[in-house]
Order: C-alpha cells, then sequence, then structure tokens
C-alpha cells in the first residue's frame, strides 16, 4: 500500500519550483562547502542528504494525511447502509402490503 501511495504521491505532488531561493540556497552551499575542510564538507554533504530524505518524508506524509481526510469526507457523503433501516424498510413494506396498499 505504501508502495501505491507514493505512486500516486510522485505523480499529483509537484515540488514548487522557487527558482530564486534555490539560487541562494546553492550559493551558500556552495560557500559553505569550499570554506570546509574533508571532514566538514563530507559532514555538510550527510547534512543535505538527510534533510532532503526528512522533506520527501514529511511531503509523503502531508499527502497521506490529505488522501485520509478526502476519504473520511467521501465516506461522510456517501450513502452508508445501515441494517436497522433495511429491516425498518421492509417492516414498513409488509406492513403496507398486509394493509392492501
Amino acid at each position: 500500500m505504501k508502495d501505491y501511495m507514493m505512486a500516486l504521491h510522485q505523480r499529483f505532488c509537484r515540488e514548487p519550483e522557487c527558482r530564486e531561493i534555490r539560487k541562494e540556497l546553492e550559493a551558500v552551499h556552495q560557500d559553505l562547502y569550499q570554506a570546509l575542510d574533508r571532514r566538514g564538507q563530507e559532514q555538510l554533504l550527510k547534512l543535505a542528504d538527510l534533510e532532503n530524505e526528512l522533506r520527501e518524508d514529511a511531503s509523503l506524509e502531508s499527502f497521506l494525511s490529505g488522501f485520509k481526510l478526502a476519504l473520511g469526507i467521501a465516506a461522510e457523503l456517501a450513502p452508508s447502509y445501515s441494517f436497522d433501516d433495511e429491516e425498518e424498510q421492509r417492516a414498513c413494506e409488509a406492513l403496507r402490503q398486509r394493509r392492501g396498499e
């Protein structure tokens, strides 16, 4: 099920472009990367990878929450089956038939 939801997420959720912010982010990343030693660069790359993973997980969870909400709303709006209502309807129909209606 999670694979299916991930496929729906990829199909319907598009990340906003945010060109200016991405440009600025890349510039800051490059400046910081150049100022760090080898170990610092590795840590920076690890940090960026973890941030991307967190962003993807949060986006998927948000999509799942919206999907569950939509299913709940659809269930509320759809007529639902009720055994009690069906029994009452049968009883009324039987009473009408006995009365000759």
